[in-house]
């Protein structure tokens, strides 16, 4: 009888062992690890998605606390007047007004007035030395 018992048992932790090692044989598989790291990475892409949505939602929250904190809110926007054709390229600005009331408001105009240059006049170039070099020891 103890005979027969101890077969049983080692039958049985020799079928456990099978099957043990044909898992890891299909867990190291070129599919399934290709599958694990594709796995990993879109857990990782939503991981980064959701921390982009979190930085977002603390911006405007924190951009809404300093407007009510700097009375900014009811700012109006208003688009300069065209006065000519734009270069290509060159970025369009807005300009702000403080709303009636705000800190801002009670400020004096700025003094000094910045302008852009329309047209952007090309610096003709030298030409290279025969050696290619542009060193100022030649």
């Amino acid at each position: 009888m103890a005979r027969i018992f101890w077969m049983a048992v080692g039958a049985g932790a020799t079928v456990w062992a099978m099957k043990k090692a044909n898992e890891a044989v299909h867990r190291l598989t070129p599919d399934s690890l290709s599958g694990t790291a594709a796995r990993g990475a879109l857990q990782l892409g939503d991981l980064a998605k959701q921390f982009a949505q979190d930085v977002r939602a603390g911006m405007a929250e924190r951009e809404e606390q300093l407007k009510d904190d700097l009375g900014l809110h009811g700012t109006a926007v208003v688009e300069p007047r065209r006065t000519g054709r734009a270069l290509r390229g060159e970025p369009q600005y807005r300009a702000i007004s403080a709303a009636p009331g705000s800190p801002a408001a009670a400020l004096p105009p700025s003094k000094s007035t910045r302008t852009t240059p329309q047209t952007i006049d090309e610096t003709p170039r030298r030409a290279l030395p025969r050696g290619g070099t542009n060193r100022k020891d030649h």
